[in-house]
């Protein structure tokens, strides 16, 4: 059986959520791919699906980095959904290193804090040219 070739028709972009644990990231990227399915066609990812390792359901928290994928009228993202918490830094910052932007969640209820510094300085560090904040 012959391999279909994946043709990229339009311009290719990584992005990821990155944040405090606690404060939303995978619920807005379960959200996005939601929205973005209704609206371009694609897959929608519910948030069980997105943090699936037995650990991260027992937790409630996400440990390994997820991807999800999803398109606009425009362009094709993919988008890394990276853990929170203080003790999976290492796993933050290998999805942050491929990141042509990242989307900052922080929680309105709690406001920054520390992680969400981290995260900043972090992304600056690899690399991360562009950062958008979601309260």
């Amino acid at each position: 059986m012959a391999k279909v070739k994946f043709e990229r028709s339009k311009p290719h972009v990584n992005v990821g959520t990155i944040g405090h644990v606690d404060h939303g990231k995978t619920t807005l990227t379960a959200a996005m791919t939601r929205v973005l399915s209704a609206k371009f066609g694609g897959e929608v990812m519910a948030f069980d699906d997105i943090d699936n390792a037995p650990e991260e359901r027992e937790r409630g928290i996400t440990i390994a980095t997820a991807h999800v994928e999803y398109e606009t009228e425009a362009r094709h993202y993919a988008h890394v959904d990276c853990p929170g918490h203080a003790d999976y830094v290492k796993n933050m910052i290998t999805g942050a290193a491929q990141m042509d932007g990242a989307i900052l969640v922080v929680s309105a209820a709690d406001g920054p804090m520390p992680q969400t510094r981290e995260h900043i300085l972090l992304a600056r560090q690899v690399g991360v040219p562009y950062m958008v904040v979601y309260l």
